[in-house]
C-alpha cells in the first residue's frame, strides 16, 4: 500500500462509519437531514440518540437535546 493510499484510508473509514450512523438513525425514525447532521457530529452518542426516539421523544426535541 502506498503512502497516498494510507493517507486516504482514514477518510474512507470515516465516511463508512458516518454512512452506517445515518442508516441507523434513519431506521430509528430520524429524517434524512437530521440523521446526516447527527451522524457527522461524532460527539453525539448514537445509542442515546436512538433511545430518545424509542422512548417517545419527538425528533425536534431530541435534536435540541443532542446538539
Amino acid at each position: 500500500m502506498s503512502a497516498a493510499e494510507l493517507q486516504e484510508r482514514p477518510d474512507v473509514e470515516i465516511d463508512l462509519v458516518e454512512q452506517w450512523r445515518i442508516e441507523s438513525l434513519s431506521r430509528a425514525g430520524y429524517d434524512l437531514e437530521s440523521a446526516t447532521v447527527l451522524a457527522a457530529s461524532h460527539e453525539v452518542d448514537l445509542h442515546f440518540a436512538i433511545r430518545l426516539l424509542e422512548s417517545g421523544c419527538p425528533v425536534d426535541l431530541a435534536l435540541q437535546i443532542l446538539l
